[in-house]
């Protein structure tokens, strides 16, 4: 298939970019031109043969980065040798997601602390640590966020909230970053199943999905393309990208 390779140069660091979506997100973009910047916590294994499999392809094209986004100390540091590693840095995608259910009565200031910082408070830090590389290429961000951040999961309430924040987010920082940087969000629904989500339940979320199937990790890469490379007059929004399925929530 051939490829416009609009975005050839130009660097973009992801985080949670060792598997799953975030590393369809960045085989999606490496494949239209961009140097991509693996970020990882855990899934350092995963991490190296994504690396491997895009410099393969393309030499001097992709990196790998590693941090704790709960330490915020340390957030700075991953926007500084991402530039130092290129020379600039054109879009920060942040992906990285912490997601499992908490039970109200019985939520530890521990879950609390991970989900909002996971979802919430890293992304603002890095936005925040990555704006003045991103203003001078006239950059920008997109966030990974959910549907649920307006109708809350059941089961979910931290992590509803969190995604409820990272919209939040996503707009302030769309006017307090304007006219150098544009932030705006895609809102994934059904895409990947969680390990520990049962058939039924599954089967009752398709069955409400009005394209009546799942989605794919590859539907979400293109909608983070498009918000780095296409729209350039969309600031502040929020891409839902879910079949429907939010039209019967």
């Amino acid at each position: 298939m051939e490829t416009h390779h609009t975005l050839t140069g130009k660097v973009a660091l992801i985080t949670g970019a060792a598997h799953r979506v975030g590393a369809e997100i960045a085989r999606h973009l490496h494949r239209h031109g961009m140097r991509v910047m693996i970020h990882y916590r855990g899934s350092a294994q995963d991490a190296r043969a994504l690396c491997d499999e895009l410099l393969a392809q393309r030499p001097g094209s992709a990196a790998l980065i590693h941090g704790d986004l709960l330490d915020n100390a340390a957030l700075p540091a991953l926007i500084a040798q991402t530039h130092a590693c290129w020379g600039r840095l054109d879009a920060l995608v942040n992906n990285a997601s912490s997601f499992y259910p908490t039970a109200v009565g019985g939520i530890s200031e521990m879950q609390w602390d991970d989900l909002l910082g996971s979802n919430l408070k890293a992304p603002f830090f890095l936005s925040q640590a990555a704006a003045p590389h991103l203003a001078a290429q006239q950059g920008c961000i997109v966030n990974i966020a959910d549907i649920h951040a307006e109708r809350p999961l059941k089961g979910y309430p931290v992590y509803s909230i969190a995604k409820a924040g990272l919209v939040m987010l996503t707009k302030s920082l769309a006017r307090e970053l304007a006219p150098a940087v544009r932030v705006n969000a895609v809102a994934p629904g059904a895409i990947l199943w969680p390990e520990h989500a049962e058939m039924d339940t599954r089967d009752h979320i398709l069955k409400r999905i009005a394209l009546k199937r799942q989605g794919e990790p590859q539907d979400i890469a293109s909608a983070v393309r498009f918000l780095i490379d296409e729209a350039k007059y969309i600031t502040g929004h929020v891409l839902t990208v879910d079949g429907g399925r939010s039209l019967t929530i």
